[in-house]
């Protein structure tokens, strides 16, 4: 019994341990507008939110097997689009998260002061 014990603990904390560090608010510049910065927030629980994207609503996220998935709703032209999108997690550490999708790659920052 308690080695059962022991390997449902490990496993739960493999996968708590798969999204230390990449929870928080991360922003890019925007393309043609380095000064005004998107982005997302990722908050525990799997919840996530747009920073400065009207149009692009992000409403949850997952990861697994290092593969970041996002999911929201793409807001315009009178019409609401359902998407996911997937990135390999290629780096993250306190300051910096770089995710890939074949050859696009994409260098966000944490943000701490992001609204």
């Amino acid at each position: 019994m308690k080695k059962i014990i022991f390997v449902i603990f490990g496993l739960f904390l493999s996968a708590c341990s798969e999204n230390k560090g990449i929870e928080g608010k991360w922003v890019e510049p925007i393309p043609g507008m380095p000064e005004i910065q998107q982005g997302f927030n990722l908050e525990q629980g799997g919840v996530a939110e747009s920073i400065n994207m009207a149009t692009l609503q992000y409403y949850a996220w997952e990861v697994k097997d290092n593969i970041l998935i996002l999911s929201g709703k793409s807001i315009g032209n009178h019409q609401t689009i359902d998407f996911t999108e997937e990135y390999e997690i290629a780096s993250v550490d306190d300051g910096k998260l770089i995710l890939k999708n074949g050859d696009f790659v994409r260098e966000f920052i944490r943000c701490t002061d992001c609204k």
